[in-house]
């Protein structure tokens, strides 16, 4: 596939119009690897050194570099999966242009970043540059981060990143994490007639549930982010019962817990067991077992960062309003920053339309969002090193 080289907006509408839903939440769906192949072979015709980097067989990451390999790095990252078509009320993959706007599943999140971001990148790059600008597109984000982990694991490094995420051209340092718990609780099975011995699991998940709405209030008066706000808790998934006239024997209650930085797993998990420790002080019959599902870190840069800080100043120069903001969704920035890899948000497209039944990124803000990176790369291609 021929694409012009730098030309944003027609490698959006190719990467759109490719089928590249996760394969877990698609089953039908082959995954990401002809859109990885896709980006790979365009990178490659504008002169990038590229890799496909297998972390699922069948599901290959793109690193692609400009500048030398052991220089230090500015990584440009997104992720090229997406999420299913169900529901969807326009052609999902055919990357309609109406409006000045791209419609497809994936558009806002987040093809439209990554076209952004890689033609950035080559229009901006100095062939005699001695820093590195570094493409990484990842498989994966969508369910279990399985490509930023093989990323990393490979070793992987840059001395920052801008996870080009749908943010409405925000500049967004910091996401919250998040847990997820079950709750068996155990009752007695009866006859719906035998009171004097059945144990109703579906009452006692009630009665947790509301000592969890006391705990979500108190949250309001408690720790808060300046970007963020407070964290969050809600039931998701609650399962029980087997007919009209059996007291259940169980229910399964499904919770997540929004996490802010800061605020641990382990933290999460004691304001569920205490709260059913408050339960069964007030009903003896009580009994809930709690279990960790799934866990991710929050992630969070100081709006005062280096990172921060040259975005910042591309915006400005680029004359495009300046806008730092918390971002609500989950993001595989917190991944890297955990890896050490200073990690910001910026992007195209409104996180607001990202899994939704009409999905669309405006052509004005990929256009804005790659001449701004393209400040930023070259600035950071055209900045002095410092002498070891």
């Amino acid at each position: 596939m021929t694409i012009p080289r730098g030309d944003a907006v027609a490698l959006a509408r190719a990467l759109i119009q490719i089928d590249s839903r996760n394969p877990t939440l698609a089953p039908d769906s082959s995954g990401e690897g002809d859109c990885a192949r896709t980006l790979a072979s365009v990178l490659d015709d504008w002169g990038f050194t590229v890799q496909l980097m297998e972390s699922v067989p069948g599901r290959p990451n793109v690193v692609a570099r400009l500048g030398p390999s052991d220089a230090p790095a500015l990584m440009l990252n997104g992720h090229l999966d997406v999420v299913g078509v169900e529901g969807m009320v326009h052609e999902p993959f055919s990357a309609e242009v109406r409006n000045n706007r791209i419609y497809g599943r994936g558009s806002a999140d987040m093809k439209g970043g990554v076209a952004a971001m890689c033609a950035a990148a080559v229009n901006a790059a100095r062939s005699n540059s001695r820093r590195q600008i570094l493409i990484a597109a990842v498989v994966d984000e969508e369910y279990d981060s399985l490509g930023m982990r093989a990323l990393l694991a490979d070793g992987i490094r840059a001395d920052a990143a801008i996870i080009t995420e749908p943010t409405r051209l925000a500049i967004c340092p910091a996401h919250r994490g998040f847990v997820w718990m079950d709750i068996a609780l155990t009752g007695r099975a009866a006859h719906g007639s035998r009171y004097d011995i059945g144990v109703d699991a579906i009452t006692h998940a009630g009665l947790l549930l509301a000592e969890l709405e006391k705990l979500e209030r108190t949250r309001e008066s408690g720790p808060r982010h300046q970007l963020l706000g407070r964290g969050s808790l809600h039931a998701s998934k609650i399962q029980g019962g087997v007919g009209m006239s059996t007291y259940p024997e169980a229910c399964n209650l499904s919770i997540e817990r929004r996490t802010l930085p800061g605020e641990s797993v382990e933290k999460a998990i004691k304001e569920i067991t205490d709260a059913c420790e408050v339960v069964r002080s007030q009903h003896p019959q009580f009994s809930g077992r709690v279990t960790l599902s799934t866990a991710q870190l929050p992630s969070d840069v100081p709006v005062d960062s280096p990172i921060v800080k040259r975005l910042s100043g591309a915006l400005e120069r680029e004359k495009v309003p300046v806008k730092i903001e918390g971002l609500s969704a989950w993001t595989d920035a917190a991944l890297l920053n955990e890896a050490g890899i200073p990690t910001i948000c910026f992007g195209p497209g409104d996180i607001a339309l990202a899994h939704s039944a009409e999905e669309f990124v405006p052509i004005e803000e990929i256009e804005l969002a790659t001449r701004v990176l393209t400040r930023v790369v070259r600035e950071w291609c055209d900045e002095t090193l410092t002498p070891s």
